[in-house]
């Protein structure tokens, strides 16, 4: 039985694949529509289910992993920026306040009908940069493809006073909780979560401990 990460993210490959793990790495087919009325946390949930989803029937005797996250603040959903204009009138939303990293994560194997969907939550508080700040971050274009409009491993880092939660949720990918539903499953990890999280080998976690 193999493992397939159902994603398009370096970042969750990268995360995964601290587990000690081999896996295989598929495009979801699934589009990233918002649903109204559905709650940032259940959304993320749904949109990690719809990646898993996706591409399950055509791997039946695999285990299918999908993750999504978004970004909830003052109650509204923020995804990913479209273009650098829209990122930066995210980050703006964002500057001097605290927001939600909601990570959606799903298991499904097919062939058993086994079909598990969570989401964990993290909170971010942004510094109040300048304007300076946010146009030297922009010209990175590290906003583009990231929920929220930042990376934390990244250059965003620089804009983060503070994380309240589990960094690697906020990355992209519950670890723990991804581990602990790969080992209901039967697989062995070639690391231990307990040993993953005490060592936090990955961009700047250890910063953010």
């Amino acid at each position: 039985m193999n493992i397939i990460l159902a994603s398009t993210s370096p970042r969750r490959r990268e995360l995964l694949a601290l587990l000690g793990i081999s896996f295989d790495i598929i495009s979801p087919t699934s589009q990233e529509i918002v649903s109204p009325g559905v709650s940032p946390p259940d959304q993320a949930k749904q949109f990690a289910l719809d990646k898993a989803q996706s591409i399950a029937s055509q791997y039946p005797n695999d285990l299918i992993l999908g993750s999504d996250t978004v970004i909830e603040i003052d109650g509204t959903l923020l995804g990913k920026p479209k273009d650098i204009k829209e990122a930066e009138i995210m980050l703006k939303q964002l500057r001097g306040y605290s927001h939600q990293v909601h990570t959606g994560l799903a298991l499904i194997h097919h062939m058993t009908n086994h079909s598990v969907a969570l989401v964990e939550t993290a909170e971010v508080w942004i510094k109040p940069f300048t304007e300076e700040e946010l146009k030297t971050y922009l010209a990175t274009e590290e906003s583009l493809g990231k929920a929220g409009a930042y990376s934390l491993q990244g250059e965003g880092s620089k804009l983060i006073e503070r994380i309240e939660g589990d960094y690697p949720t906020i990355v992209g990918l519950p670890l723990w909780q991804v581990a602990k539903l790969l080992e209901e499953q039967g697989v062995r990890l070639g690391s231990s979560i307990e040993e993953v999280y005490r060592l936090r080998p990955y961009a700047n976690w250890a910063d953010f401990g």
